[in-house]
């Protein structure tokens, strides 16, 4: 299994990374930057990835960089998949176009924190004094990429008809 680094705050090397070891499944860590290429060189049968907030559409939102891998995956033909709880869908938000962005703090962009060589926790710099940053924290997919919504009730359509399937089945 490949694992992206998720950047800026590094939640695939330090939450799912972690998740997958205490499991004991093998993975291998990436820079965010190499999916794309990985996917075009036929390294990754399929992508899957969460979302924060899910339309009645089934337009997705979720970590930015996400819709970077969607477009890569559609691009050569893998698939790709959202696995996400019923809670995540807004049925009320009729397209991922209203969904707002959150813009966070650029020093999260402009450092990285980590341990030091003793262990201690530690925040490097990364870039010059003076630069800019801009970090909008998610992105959003349109349903069009996106092959299925993995949910509780059932691997499902990225539809507005396929998000009225999943609350059927699911009695709500």
């Amino acid at each position: 299994m490949i694992v992206s680094e998720t950047r800026p705050r590094l939640q695939g090397s330090r939450l799912t990374a972690w998740e997958l070891r205490e499991e004991g499944v093998d993975h291998v860590l990436i820079a965010d930057a190499a999916a794309a290429h990985l996917i075009q060189r036929g390294m990754v049968d399929l992508v899957i990835t969460g979302a924060d907030r899910i339309a009645a559409n089934g337009d997705t939102a979720n970590k930015i960089g996400t819709y970077a891998r969607a477009l890569a995956a559609h691009a050569h033909g893998v698939p790709f998949y959202v696995a996400a709880p019923l809670s995540t869908i807004d049925r009320a938000m009729p397209t991922g176009a209203g969904i707002p962005i959150e813009e966070r703090s650029p020093e999260e962009v402009l450092s990285v924190e980590g341990v030091d060589e003793a262990g201690a926790p530690a925040r490097v710099r990364v870039a010059p004094a003076g630069t800019v940053a801009l970090n909008p924290a998610f992105d959003v997919t349109p349903h069009a990429l996106i092959t299925g919504i993995i949910t509780p009730v059932g691997i499902l359509p990225a539809t507005a008809e396929g998000i009225a399937e999943a609350f059927r089945r699911a009695g709500a």
